[in-house]
């Protein structure tokens, strides 16, 4: 860190604050290495884990908001805002500062919500889903969905928490090969260890957080590449382009001069999540299911409205839109019969383009291939054996489907 005027002794009381505030983050917090910098605004960090300081902002602000800006920053950190702004651009084909900014607002957004009270200050111009007239508790994904940049934005122009928050390289990044900045394997244990602090003491912790750690302790499965191939798959067929766009003009105007021509647009996939609520299904493996379908939501951009789920034992349940994967009642407990839950799905309408079960895998499998890509969650056993039956051996999921291991 280069010496000038950067009260340094207040800057690290507003810390210590901030850590006595919210014990739990106090990992995440010293890990910042402090860079002075005259860009910034107010404060930023990078991906590598260093938070650019303006020493004009920390002389005008009070310890206590400054406690509540470190808070801030380190959250975008923790929650890696900086790579799911660049998954959702490079997913929606955005580009410019001018998204990225509405990536920074709508992560704000996410964070603020309930970052504040409890000891700790709500800095001045802090930016709230109300400001947008946008509901509390949701995802940075769901927020960029809901707002366009315009009148109702323009007071937050002047808003950069860095290329942490959204992804964006600045002039003042210091860069992967800078000093101070932390290595991949560095920044994830910092983050299992924020983990281990907030589920220590959940009851003190909002349910953002707790969501967060949840699962930091069990990380989604795969399915971003899974579904990926079900994504090409589902966009190649007949009908899977739906509409028509100026958003992104065809290739074949560059052949007429004047004239511009629509192109089409592509839909996301359809998903219908099967969860067998079986006997055999303990209840820390439907918590691991719950996990695994925000894994899945984020894999189709956030669109919660084109996920929906279907509790199933031996007979399928009602279906369930889905708003919050957490409020999900999985209801069941008899024995298992699946083909159940893959017949109602592909009766619904409009039928799923993609069909995903979590199961334990002691259950019969449809005899025919649905018209539609499938991929099975499995629960591990050790041993199978039918609820009523020692010697039952259950058939293995089907080669038509493709199948992961939920560890």
């Amino acid at each position: 860190m280069t010496s000038g005027t950067l009260d340094e002794e207040k800057l690290f009381a507003a810390r210590l604050y901030a850590v006595r505030s919210r014990p739990y983050l106090a990992t995440a917090l010293f890990a910042l290495h402090v860079v002075e910098s005259r860009w910034v605004p107010t404060m930023a960090v990078d991906q590598h884990w260093r938070c650019y300081v303006s020493p004009a902002f920390v002389d005008r602000t009070p310890v206590e908001e400054l406690a509540g800006v470190w808070v801030h920053e380190v959250s975008h950190l923790l929650r890696d805002h900086h790579g799911r702004s660049d998954r959702f651009a490079a997913e929606h084909g955005l580009s410019g500062p001018g998204e990225r900014l509405r990536m920074n607002i709508a992560a704000d957004c996410e964070i603020n919500d309930d970052v504040f009270g409890e000891g700790l200050v709500r800095p001045e111009g802090a930016v709230e889903p109300t400001m947008l007239r946008l509901s509390e508790g949701q995802l940075m994904e769901d927020y960029l969905r809901q707002f366009r940049l315009g009148p109702h934005t323009n007071a937050l122009a002047w808003l950069d928490c860095g290329s942490g928050a959204d992804g964006l390289a600045r002039p003042w990044d210091l860069g992967p090969d800078g000093a101070h900045g932390l290595s991949t394997g560095e920044r994830d244990a910092v983050r299992f260890r924020v983990a281990q602090g907030i589920t220590a003491r959940p009851g003190s912790v909002p349910k953002g957080w707790q969501r967060w750690a949840e699962e930091a302790f069990h990380p989604p499965q795969p399915w971003r590449e899974l579904l990926g191939a079900a994504v090409r798959s589902a966009v190649s067929g007949a009908g899977a382009g739906e509409d028509y766009t100026y958003g992104r003009p065809a290739r074949r105007s560059a052949s007429l001069p004047g004239v511009v021509l629509p192109s089409l647009r592509r839909r996301p996939p359809r998903v219908r999540v099967i969860v067998d609520t079986s006997g055999s299904v303990s209840d820390a493996e439907l918590g691991s299911a719950l996990v695994e379908i925000a894994g899945i939501v984020r894999a189709v951009g956030g669109r919660r409205d084109l996920v929906s789920v279907l509790s199933c034992d031996a007979a399928a349940q009602v279906t369930h839109p889905l708003c919050r994967a957490e409020g999900i009642p999985l209801v069941g407990g008899g024995g298992t019969d699946l083909r159940t839950g893959f017949a109602q799905s592909l009766r619904t309408s409009p039928r799923p383009d993609v069909i995903v079960a979590l199961t334990d895998g002691q259950t019969p499998w449809p005899e025919a291939r649905p018209p539609c890509r499938t991929v099975v969650g499995l629960f591990p056993r050790s041993g199978r054996s039918g609820e009523d039956n020692p010697d039952y051996r259950p058939d293995t999921p089907p080669p038509w489907a493709r199948v992961v291991t939920i560890g």
